[in-house]
């Protein structure tokens, strides 16, 4: 992603190119649906495609100064978004997770949703645990996101770890759609994205 020239399209988020110590960044808040979770608020790449390959980027998150309590520092990636910006899929951090001793919300570091059903709300209601996970990550600093996404099967990678985070093996729309990249931010959240790379496999 140059950060001066990828064409954005803000969906119900505030965005601008700025600099963070420095360096050229994209900043993106959420404009609208303000306290309302797992929703399409995001800043998406009007010119991408993506169905099969890889999703790299670093990204950063502060809590704004009026965030409510709740807010986790949510930050991510959107991607196989339909044109009418009311399906795809997604992947996020709650830094303020990372780090904290309660075991409940240390298990709770990353998230797999899949819009607009199957929110983080939706599978803890059911006790499916199958997507989420703790993670050593924290506000204010710079986390390396790498997504490997195969047909129904996401993979995510963060700070160059050899391991995944996280492994879903049954995306909620399937192997076949297609869709455009978001980056993601949620409730309460300064979101900072850099170095955006994407590897199309088909």
């Amino acid at each position: 992603m140059n950060t001066e020239t990828t064409p954005i399209e803000a969906v119900h988020t505030d965005v601008e190119y700025t600099k963070l110590h420095g360096e050229p960044v994209l900043r993106v808040v959420k404009k609208d649906k303000l306290m309302e979770f797992d929703e399409n608020t995001y800043a998406k790449l009007a010119e991408s495609s993506f169905h099969n390959g890889t999703i790299e980027v670093k990204m950063l998150s502060r809590l704004l100064p009026d965030a409510p309590d709740f807010a986790r520092g949510f930050i991510g990636i959107a991607f196989r978004i339909n044109d009418t910006d009311t399906k795809f899929e997604s992947f996020y951090v709650r830094p303020t997770n990372g780090r904290i001793e309660d075991p409940v919300r240390k298990n709770r570091g990353v998230q797999y949703f899949s819009y607009p059903k199957y929110t983080f709300d939706y599978f803890r209601n059911l006790g499916i645990t199958d997507f989420e996970g703790p993670a050593d990550i924290g506000l204010d600093e710079w986390i390396s996101l790498k997504a490997v996404i195969n047909g129904a099967q996401g993979e995510f990678y963060l700070n160059n770890s050899e391991e995944p985070v996280l492994v879903v093996e049954n995306m909620k729309h399937g192997a076949d759609t297609r869709g455009k990249i978001g980056l993601f931010v949620d409730i309460g959240t300064e979101a900072f994205f850099k170095d955006l790379k994407v590897t199309t496999a088909d």
